[in-house]
């Protein structure tokens, strides 16, 4: 049964059942009680609590905090950009990837981008089967296959991505 509450002269009776929520904010609590199932006493605890930070500050404590010179920063570990790695480095590739990308290095995962847009543009899909791949000429000459599943495709063009060491 959730209570409904018609005026704030009603919080001190409430205090007694409802300590945290009534008697801290009448017309917040009320909400919060029918919204959350009448579970609302550690929300309105922490709201309370930061707000009471936030209000609690002195002026003389902003003062002195705006007093003092910034220092200089030094890059934290956050901000210095990580090495690129795995299928997101950029690699050189085979002159026949190469030459479909229309760059002499790429991603992985760039690649497969461009042969799925490439796809897509032909309408190269199986339309009875999406999974299924009815290559073209250019992907002949990439997959080395007539069809190609679609799982395939990235299998496949692993052989056209230089190892380096």
């Amino acid at each position: 049964i959730k209570p409904s509450l018609p005026s704030p002269s009603l919080s001190f009776q409430l205090l007694s059942h409802f300590p945290l929520c009534e008697a801290q904010a009448p017309t917040m609590a009320t909400t919060a009680w029918r919204a959350i199932g009448g579970k609302c006493r550690v929300l309105l605890m922490a709201a309370k609590s930061s707000a009471a930070a936030a209000a609690t500050t002195t002026p003389t404590a902003a003062a002195s905090k705006a007093a003092k010179p910034a220092k200089p920063r030094t890059p934290s570990a956050a901000s210095v950009v990580p090495k690129v790695k795995g299928i997101l480095k950029r690699v050189p590739v085979s002159p026949t990837l190469g030459e479909f990308l229309g760059a002499s290095e790429a991603s992985r995962t760039d690649a497969v981008k461009k042969i799925w847009e490439y796809i897509r543009t032909q309408g190269l899909q199986n339309p009875s089967n999406k999974r299924e791949i009815i290559c073209d000429e250019k992907l002949k000459t990439l997959f080395g296959k007539d069809k190609v599943g679609f799982l395939e495709i990235a299998r496949l063009l692993s052989q056209h991505f230089v190892k380096t060491g």
